[in-house]
Formats: structure tokens, sequence, C-alpha cells
């Protein structure tokens, strides 16, 4: 193993660098950092915590966990129409995390800062005898008053998502499990990767902000997710089995097996965004701004009638699936 340098040459040799092009790091040698939004702005703050052994796995590349700690605050920017702006990082390491592996680490969180276009704020490093535990806080700008929350979806409205969904348990099934053996080598690649380095829909954002009644990102899974949106909101929703969106990996993996396909809406990770917005929402539109995010409709927003935060999944023939105990619990 290699040995690690002391907090402070950590902090100049491997995280300085993440900050080099934020003025209001202050290069990380001051206490805290700046932020100067303009008079018409408001600051969106979102913090998450990831443990090794809960939310990666030991044997993930450091690279990849740098990818993830980053991504999924990224993700809550994005659902609630905020543009990246910076985040702070705080990171607790055992005396087994080699100098290696973060160096590998803030490499990933460097892939990331490049492809949003933020930088690292400040934070903190301290040791520990526990698991690996890295914590970001990100920043992110939106027009005053235009923040997205999840209380305002109405009865009448549609209920859709970006991408594809179940990919990352499916990913992470293959690697803890002989599950999906049958998969071409590119197809278990393609569901690996989105659960080790998912990728925020920061470019939705937009959209987002300017059509959305309400919205959250997919974290701890589908149903659970919507539940959390529909409470807030006071409101039921159905959300349509057959209309959820599949990758060509997913639906090869689950086939007719009915145990896999309820990680598409019982498991987390995916950090999809799922939103509400009018029926009349000109969707044609909007899909050839964004058609690198498909876009799908899979759902409807009804008055609560008693039910506030219901949410039920149909079949083809409008007759309600038993989710179970659907959803990633922290606790």
């Amino acid at each position: 193993m290699i040995d690690k340098p002391g907090e402070f040459e950590l902090i100049l040799d491997v995280f300085a660098p993440l900050a080099a092009d934020a003025p209001g790091s202050l290069n990380l040698t001051d206490d805290a950092a700046i932020i100067s939004p303009s008079s018409d702005q408001e600051v969106v703050v979102t913090a998450d915590t990831i443990v090794e052994g809960v939310h990666f796995r030991s044997e993930d590349p450091p690279e990849t966990v740098g990818v993830k700690a980053l991504a999924v605050n990224l993700s809550d920017l994005a659902a609630m129409g905020a543009t990246p702006h910076g985040y702070t990082l705080s990171a607790a390491w055992p005396s087994r995390a080699s100098a290696t592996w973060i160096k590998e680490f803030a490499t990933g969180l460097m892939a990331m800062q490049k492809r949003h276009h933020i930088h690292l704020l400040g934070g903190d490093t301290v040791a520990t005898s526990g698991p690996i535990c890295v914590n970001v806080t990100a920043f992110g700008l939106v027009e005053k008053g235009s923040a997205v929350r999840r209380s305002g979806a109405r009865p009448g409205d549609m209920l859709y998502v970006t991408g594809t969904l179940g990919d990352a348990a499916l990913g992470l099934r293959l690697l803890t499990s002989q599950a999906g053996a049958h998969l071409s080598t590119d197809l278990q690649s393609d569901l690996i990767a989105r659960y080790q380095q998912p990728q925020p829909r920061t470019m939705c954002s937009a959209l987002v902000r300017e059509h959305a009644t309400s919205a959250i990102d997919v974290s701890d899974g589908l149903v659970a997710d919507i539940a959390h949106l529909a409470s807030a909101s006071h409101v039921r929703i159905v959300i349509r089995r057959s209309a959820i969106p599949l990758s060509a990996a997913t639906r090869q993996m689950i086939g007719n097996d009915h145990a896999q396909a309820m990680h598409v809406w019982g498991s987390g990770d995916d950090y999809e965004l799922a939103f509400t917005a009018p029926r009349d929402w000109q969707m044609g539109k909007q899909l050839s701004e964004f058609s690198d995010v498909p876009i799908t409709a899979i759902g409807e927003v009804f008055l609560a009638n008693g039910n506030a935060g219901d949410v039920i999944l149909v079949d083809e023939n409008d007759d309600a699936i038993d989710i179970g105990e659907s959803g990633f619990r922290h606790f």
C-alpha cells in the first residue's frame, strides 16, 4: 500500500487542481468558499453521502466512485431545474485507502466536472476506522422563483420520465450474482456502467424549469419516488407498466421473469428525472430539442379522493399490480 500524504498535502496535490478555475474556491486556502449569484438568482443546495458497502462496492473502481459521488447530487439539482454551479467535498478515508485510490477517485470527479462545467469549491478530509464515506454538497443556480418543487402536480397532468429505468439495479445484480450470464459482454457492460457511473440529466434542467409542474429524480426506485411526489402534491398517480421505457439490455435480462422485472419499478440508482406536465404539453417539439435524452409519458395524475400519495402500477388491462415493498430504504 502506498502511504497517503498528510491532509494539507492531499488537498494541495490532489484536490486543489479540481478547484483551480473557480474563483470562489480561493484555491482551497481559506476557511470557506464564496458564491456570488446575481441579484435575480437563487442558490439551490443539495447534499448526498455515499458509503462503501452501501452505495458502492469495495471492488468498484475508484474512478467510478468519484463519478457517482458527484452525479447523485447533480441529479437532484436537475430535478429542481437548477444549473450546476459548484460543489464541496468531505471525505473520511480509512488507512487502507491508498494515495493511488484517492487520486483515481479524484480523476472521476474531474471527468464529471468537465462534463458539467463546474468546479470544486472546498470541503474537508478526515481519517476513519470505518468504511470510505464521501459527502458532496452541490450548488445550483436558478432565476428567483423558478425552482421546480415536488408539490406542483395537478390532476390531469401526465407523468414523464427521462431515459430508461431498471438498468442500474440489474447492473448491480450482474456484479453480485450469476444473473444475466446470457447477455453479451457489451450489454452487461452497459448495465454495469449505469450502476457504477450514473449520468445525471442536467441537460434537461431547462426543460424541467420551463414546463414541469413538479419533478423528482428517480434514485430510490420509480414507485417509491413517485409516491414522494404524489404525497407532496396531494394527488394520486397511476403508472402504466407497459409504458415504462426499457433499454435493450434490460429487456433481454428480465425476459418474462416477473422477479427480475420488479427491479424496473422497485429498485434504485437510476438517477433519471420524473416530472409532471400538462397534457397539452408540446411533446414532439420538446423531444426535438432534447433528442439525446428520450422522454416518455408513463402515467397520469388524478384527484386524490382521500388517497393522497397513492401510486398505482397497472397492467395492460388496467388491473393493479402488487408492487410489494418498493424502493431503496436508507434505514
